[in-house]
C-alpha cells in the first residue's frame, strides 16, 4: 500500500469515528436539556464521546506525520528529476505519474482558493492536515520556482533558491490572503464574580422555586431567682420563617447557521460570553437588586465630606465592623470581609501617611496601613485593611450612588452570613436548531437556578455618603 493509499485509509476510518462521535454529542446535549437528567447516561456518553476524540487525536497526527512524510518524498522526487532527468522512479512511490506532479492547490479543481484561505485559519487553530498541506505546498513553490542563473535574467543563485522579482504584496490583491490572528480573538470583559465566590456556598435543593428556613426572633429568659420556691423567669422561645425565592438567570442568542458553519469558533465564543454575563449577573443581584441586595439589607455608617481622605475613611470601616460583631455576637464566625469598589481599593493604595493604628495587627507591617496581595481582578482576596479585615475588589459594586450619582460604597460583614445556593450544575445550555430552522439560525440558551439571602441574621454594614465619590490620585 502506498503513502497516498494509507493516508485516504486513515482519513476514511477518521470520517466514521466523527459521524459516531458526533451522534453522541447531540445524545448528550439533548439528555443535558432535560429537567432531570440520568446522570448515569451523561456519563456514559461522555465517556463515549471523550474516547472517540482521544482515538480521532491519534489518527489526526498520525495523518500529519503521512502527508508530511509523502510531501518530502515528492519534493525529493521532483528535485531528483530535475537534477538528473534520466534517473529511474525511486523504490518507495509505485504510483504511475504522466507529465506534470499534481498540486496540493489547483486553480483548475478550486478556482477561488478557497480550500487554501480555509487550511491558512485551520493552521492557526492547530489542525495538523492543514499545517502539512501548507508545509507541502511551500516545498511545490520551492522547488518550481528555482530556477539556474541565465543570460541577463535577473535571478536567485543556488540550488532551491526562489526566484526573486522586484514587485510588492500589493501587486497581488488576490493573492495575498489576510490573516486572522484566531487565537488572539479579544473577549468582551466583564466584572465577574467576585463577592459571590466569596459568599458561603451551598447546593440548591433539587425541587421548589422558594427556599425557607427558620430563625429565632424571642429567646428564652434567664433571671435570679427572688426568693426560695418563688417561680424562676420563663420566656417562651418563639421562631419566624424566613422565606426567599429560587430565582431564575438565563440569556439567549441566535446565530446564523451560516456564522457556524463558515466561521471560526463563532458558537463557542457566544457561548463562552454568555456563561461570563451569567455569572456577573448572578453577583450584580447579591449585590444590587431592589430590596434584598447587599446595598439595600446593609445598614449604613455614613462618611459625609467633600474632600474625603484616607485617613477619615479608615475610622468609618472600623466603625461599621464593630457594628457587625455587635449585631453578631457570638453566632459570628469572625471571618470578616469588606468588599469595595476597584476605584475605591486603589485610592487606598495611593495614600500616604504620617499616622498609624495604635494596636498593630498579625501580618502587617508597621506603619502601614494595610497589604496589597498583588492578585489579579476575581481571583479572590486583594489584600487586608489595617486591622487585618481581608478585602474583595469587586466592580458590580455601583458607582452612581448618592444624590449627586456619584458614589459607591464599601460593604463588611461575616462572609459566613452571605448565602448563595447554586444549582451545581449551571449555567446550563440549550443549543436548539430546530426552532430557528426557517431563518437557518442557531438559538443558544444559557440559563440557570440560583438563591441567596444576606438576611439570617441582619448585620451587614456598608460605609456611604459623599466621602465616597470619585477619588483623586494625588501625591504628598
Amino acid at each position: 500500500m502506498t503513502l497516498a493509499q494509507l493516508i485516504a485509509q486513515l482519513r476514511g476510518q477518521m470520517a466514521t469515528k466523527l459521524t459516531e462521535r458526533n451522534g453522541f454529542a447531540v445524545q448528550l446535549a439533548e439528555l443535558r436539556a432535560q429537567d432531570n437528567p440520568d446522570q448515569d447516561k451523561v456519563a456514559e456518553l461522555r465517556r463515549s464521546k471523550d474516547g472517540l476524540d482521544a482515538e480521532l487525536d491519534q489518527m489526526q497526527v498520525r495523518v500529519a506525520d503521512l502527508e508530511a512524510e509523502l510531501a518530502r518524498d515528492d519534493a525529493a522526487d521532483r528535485l531528483a528529476r530535475e537534477v538528473n532527468p534520466g534517473a529511474p522512479r525511486p523504490a518507495y512511490d509505485q504510483v504511475a505519474r504522466v507529465g506534470t506532479e499534481e498540486r496540493t492547490y489547483r486553480p483548475d479543481v478550486d478556482p477561488r482558493g478557497v480550500r487554501f484561505a480555509r487550511d491558512v485559519a485551520s493552521a492557526f487553530l492547530g489542525e495538523y492536515g492543514a499545517q502539512a498541506r501548507l508545509a507541502r505546498h511551500m516545498e511545490e513553490e520551492t522547488v518550481e520556482r528555482s530556477v539556474a542563473v541565465t543570460g541577463a535574467q535577473d535571478r536567485a543563485v543556488g540550488t532551491g533558491a526562489q526566484e526573486q522579482r522586484a514587485v510588492g504584496t500589493g501587486a497581488f490583491a488576490g493573492l495575498v490572503v489576510p490573516q486572522y490572528l484566531v487565537d488572539l480573538f479579544a473577549p468582551m470583559a466583564t466584572a465577574g464574580r467576585p463577592f459571590a465566590d466569596a459568599c458561603r456556598p451551598h447546593e440548591l435543593p433539587p425541587t421548589g422555586m422558594t427556599v425557607n428556613l427558620g430563625r429565632g426572633t424571642t429567646g428564652t429568659s434567664v433571671d435570679d431567682q427572688s426568693a426560695e420556691n418563688a417561680n424562676v423567669s420563663e420566656t417562651d422561645y418563639d421562631d419566624s420563617l424566613l422565606t426567599f425565592p429560587v430565582r431564575t438567570a438565563a440569556g439567549q442568542q441566535t446565530v446564523s447557521r451560516q456564522g457556524v458553519d463558515r466561521g471560526v469558533n463563532i458558537d463557542d465564543t457566544i457561548i463562552e460570553d454568555l456563561y461570563k454575563r451569567y455569572h456577573a449577573n448572578v453577583d450584580n443581584k447579591l449585590l444590587n437588586l431592589a430590596s434584598v441586595g447587599l446595598t439595600n439589607v446593609a445598614t449604613a455608617v455614613t462618611y459625609t465630606d467633600a474632600t474625603p481622605t484616607v485617613e477619615e475613611l479608615y475610622p468609618k470601616t472600623i466603625e461599621a465592623l464593630a457594628g457587625v460583631e455587635g449585631a453578631l455576637l457570638d453566632v459570628a464566625s469572625g471571618e470578616n470581609i469588606a468588599v469595595m469598589h476597584s476605584r475605591r481599593w486603589y485610592w487606598l493604595q495611593n495614600a500616604m501617611s504620617t499616622k498609624w493604628p495604635i494596636i498593630s495587627q498579625p501580618g502587617i507591617i508597621e506603619k502601614t496601613i494595610g497589604a496589597n496581595y498583588a492578585e489579579r481582578y476575581g481571583s479572590g482576596v486583594r489584600g487586608i485593611l489595617p486591622n487585618g479585615t481581608p478585602v474583595i475588589v469587586d466592580n458590580n459594586i455601583a458607582t452612581n450612588l448618592g444624590v449627586n450619582t456619584n458614589e459607591d460604597e464599601i460593604y463588611v460583614g461575616d462572609k459566613n452570613e452571605f448565602h448563595l445556593w447554586e444549582d451545581p450544575a449551571a449555567p446550563l445550555l440549550i443549543r436548539a436548531e430546530h426552532t430557528k430552522a426557517a431563518s437557518l439560525g442557531v438559538l443558544l440558551v444559557v440559563y440557570g437556578y440560583y438563591a441567596f439571602t444576606h438576611t439570617r441574621y441582619a448585620h451587614a454594614r456598608k460605609v456611604a455618603g459623599t466621602g465616597l465619590i470619585p477619588p483623586t490620585f494625588t501625591g504628598v
